[in-house]
């Protein structure tokens, strides 16, 4: 399988646009060349200039995180972007299709949607795991991408390793494994995987573990020529200057960051336990995210009678197979006792 045969016939002869700073190499002490305010800026930054729109100190500090080389990461407005250019990249409208595996995240459907290109759906089954052969009997040859959030959302389960090897090694297209809970997981990142499978796309955000949500950014790991096509349409600067340094700043702290994944882990198995003593529990569903998928009687009621307590979680109760589920992120120790508290008065 080669990727450059995946893609749309536009984007594989499009010219993209060349900025500024990516016509220029070397060093300079005078730039003139693009228009920007030569005066400065009113913040203390030199905000004034555009940013690189490769990132590369920033994707070099990842790159000494996560083990993956600056060429084979991609960053993005949010993971949000990176879903879209996938899309847009590999999916003629009105001709091309993806699969997608309810209930799952739902800017998948929203992304496919905007660009006409048709949505497949393939339901996990009863266990929140893939149904395998369902999948192999929906893809045809206008099939380009699938998309399998690990640890799924809003589910909260990892799906099953040797399934995602499976798809990725017999299907003839493209392998979207979005894992922004994994930090969270028992399981391993499949960025270990990226020189194995040539047809395999990562998605990884700052959003969650990192507490980094007001910035927007997402990222993805994949093969060269994936990422090479990804620079060739993003907006020439996608990621901003204050971003890229507020990140950079964010990863000098990861002991910071993994001693509040430990807390997460620790308060969501207690959280567990708490939501499963409720008389109206049904079902609190085990987790590998940040959250917990919880059944209860009642889920809409309860639902509203939280809101008026001022505490808002997410009613997935019409949701694909989450009947009378709420969604309810793992809060601090005190938030969530006052939920606890809350439900046990309801």
């Amino acid at each position: 399988m080669d990727i450059n045969d995946l893609q749309r016939e536009n984007i594989k002869n499009l010219k993209p646009y060349s900025t500024a700073r990516h016509e220029f190499k070397g060093e300079a002490t005078l730039f003139l060349d693009a228009n920007e305010n030569s005066f400065g800026s009113p913040l203390p930054a030199n905000y004034n200039r555009y940013p690189d729109p490769l990132q590369l100190d920033l994707k070099d500090a990842i790159s000494k995180i996560k083990g993956v080389p600056i060429e084979n990461t991609f960053l993005g407005n949010g993971s949000d972007e990176a879903i879209d250019l996938l899309i847009r990249a590999f999916c003629n409208p009105g001709i091309d299709n993806v699969i997608i595996l309810p209930p799952t995240y739902g800017m998948y459907e929203v992304s496919a949607n905007i660009n006409d290109v048709e949505i497949r759906k393939v339901n996990l089954l009863a266990n929140f795991q893939l149904d395998l052969e369902k999948i192999a009997e929906t893809i045809d040859k206008n099939t380009k991408l699938i998309f399998i959030c690990s640890p799924n959302n809003p589910t909260g389960n990892s799906i099953d390793r040797s399934d995602i090897e499976t798809i990725l090694t017999n299907f003839k297209g493209i392998v979207v494994v979005d894992e922004a809970y994994i930090n969270y997981s028992r399981q391993r990142s499949f960025i270990q995987e990226l020189t194995e499978y040539g047809n395999l796309v990562v998605l990884q955000t700052f959003s969650k573990a990192w507490g980094l949500a007001a910035l927007r950014l997402g990222m993805a790991f994949a093969s060269m020529k994936i990422i090479d096509i990804l620079n060739k349409i993003k907006p020439p600067y996608n990621i901003n200057q204050a971003t890229q340094d507020l990140a950079f700043e964010a990863l000098k702290n990861i002991t910071q960051v993994n001693q509040w994944t430990k807390e997460t882990v620790l308060e969501r198995d207690k959280l567990s336990l708490e939501l499963s003593k409720l008389p109206t529990s049904i079902k609190v569903y085990p987790s590998d995210a940040n959250f917990i998928l919880f059944e209860i009687q009642n889920a809409e009621q309860v639902y509203e009678q939280l809101t008026q307590k001022g505490i808002v979680v997410r009613d997935r109760s019409k949701v694909t197979l989450c009947d009378n589920c709420l969604r309810i992120t793992v809060g601090t120790k005190q938030e969530n006792e006052f939920l606890i508290q809350a439900l046990q008065s309801i």
